[in-house]
């Protein structure tokens, strides 16, 4: 799966009917695609086209995109347009009723005024500014290809990080377990003397139970942290494989890749999955090391986070 970063930037320009046409495009990440759009005013006639490709080519994020307009100067040996000429001998006439001794524009000015004035064809204009436009986004594109993957890079050494402290837990479980299961048996002997002074055959079976039933839900409560362990294990998993590099022992259900959606999203949520196991596992911990771990997970995992906030 190609991953895609929301933050590049691309220019491209192209030269038409004695205009340089300039367009520049700035995307950062953003929740949703939110389309900041400045552009001469010749040009509106183009805003529809635009934003559908810029819609079928970028899925989210804050993008500016600029269009600007550079004229050329005309030489001398190119015509002038007789509508026009005559619009200026119009105007000029008009100038002339009130103030007679006005001079009449030199040619050159008129070259200028007609390049000024003129509007773009739209059928002549619409090919070439789509032209334009789908380099811009194709730059635009292979640039986000190439930040996402660094972003993709980063993200799978936080997983691999993850996937240590991981094992760790799990080595240590065993030696915890145990550790527990001897202060859990020595509290219900010293809970039991407290009851019972006189000897363990003089309290009641009910009693009895009744201690057990509490101490056994104690120690249910602590060893359960294995569950979370198999859980943050399938979510690295996950997350390999919507990197790219999928876990040789996890492999995904059928179908379940092919729903469409956000890549960005589906990491941030990944994500909040992760920390909700990282803190169940701070929670249950029974031992001052798989505190630690947990809380190395927790800062794994929001830096994680922060990386996931910049896929598109």
């Amino acid at each position: 799966m190609t991953i895609y970063s929301m933050t590049a930037f691309a220019h491209a320009r192209v030269e038409h009917e004695h205009t340089l046409i300039q367009l520049e495009m700035r995307s950062v990440n953003n929740r949703y695609l939110d389309l900041h759009l400045r552009m001469p005013d010749e040009l509106r006639f183009f805003e529809p086209r635009l934003r559908e490709m810029v819609a079928g080519h970028v899925r989210r994020g804050k993008l500016e995109l600029r269009m600007q307009l550079q004229r050329t100067p005309l030489s001398n040996n190119q015509g002038l347009a007789p509508a026009f000429l005559e619009q200026i001998k119009e105007q000029l006439s008009h100038i002339r009723a009130i103030l007679p001794d006005t001079a009449g524009p030199s040619y050159e000015m008129l070259l200028n005024l007609s390049a000024q004035h003129s509007s773009p064809d739209q059928h002549q204009w619409q090919p070439v500014l789509e032209q334009l436009l789908q380099e811009a986004l194709d730059q635009l594109r292979n640039n986000k290809q190439r930040e996402g993957a660094r972003l993709a890079q980063a993200m799978q050494d936080y997983a691999e990080q993850m996937s240590v402290q991981i094992e760790r837990a799990k080595a240590l479980l065993p030696q915890v377990m145990a550790d527990y299961q001897n202060k859990v048996t020595q509290r219900l002997r010293e809970s039991l003397e407290q009851a019972s002074p006189e000897g363990l055959q003089y309290i009641s079976g009910e009693e009895l139970g009744a201690r057990l039933a509490q101490e056994a839900s104690l120690f249910s409560m602590r060893i359960d942290v294995a569950e979370e362990l198999t859980r943050l294990e399938a979510h690295v998993a996950e997350l390999g494989y919507l990197l790219g590099q999928p876990s040789a022992h996890q492999k995904p259900a059928s179908g379940q890749r092919s729903k469409g959606g956000s890549l960005g999203k589906r990491l941030d949520f990944l994500c909040q999955e992760m920390n909700r196991e990282a803190n169940t596992l701070g929670s249950k911990a029974g031992a001052i090391e798989l505190t630690q771990i947990a809380i190395e997970l927790k800062l794994l995992i929001e830096q994680l986070r922060e990386q996931a906030q910049n896929i598109e």
